[in-house]
């Protein structure tokens, strides 16, 4: 008999008291949420739970924001990733949809935004979805 899979999501962010309220939104989805705080906890995580879903805070690791998302999708490859951000100009949410996030959620925003962000990048969308991000702004 095959065992079910728990369905798992990975929490990073540096800021504990943001990833608590996010995580008690995050198990009304979720079998399981894992909390880490930093870019090598990331990594481990992915790599031995294989999460469906990571929600990470764009500036995790220090230097350039987005330097870790590459080592990332190699050690998660099929994992759905949704970033999450304080910065709410349009060039930043570009720039982490095209460097491969499949979602960007404003960190003002969780609480409305971020189950719908899982329920589209689950579903194999992006969010937002790409006509509503305005590069012009």
């Amino acid at each position: 008999m095959k065992s079910e899979l728990v369905k798992c999501v990975v929490l990073a962010d540096r800021h504990h008291g943001l990833t608590e309220g996010i995580r008690g939104l995050l198990e009304t989805a979720f079998d399981a949420v894992v909390m880490v705080a930093d870019e090598t906890s990331l990594l481990e995580s992915v790599r031995h739970l294989q999460p469906l879903v990571a929600v990470v805070d764009l500036s995790l690791a220090p230097g350039e924001e987005l330097d870790w998302l590459p080592r990332l999708r190699s050690v998660g490859p099929d994992l759905k990733l949704i970033l999450l951000s304080v910065h709410d100009e349009p060039s930043v949410r570009h720039a982490a949809l095209a460097a491969g996030a499949d979602g960007f959620v404003l960190k003002r925003a969780i609480a409305r935004e971020l189950l719908a962000a899982v329920d589209a990048v689950l579903a194999g969308q992006c969010y937002p979805a790409p006509a509503s991000i305005n590069l012009e702004s």
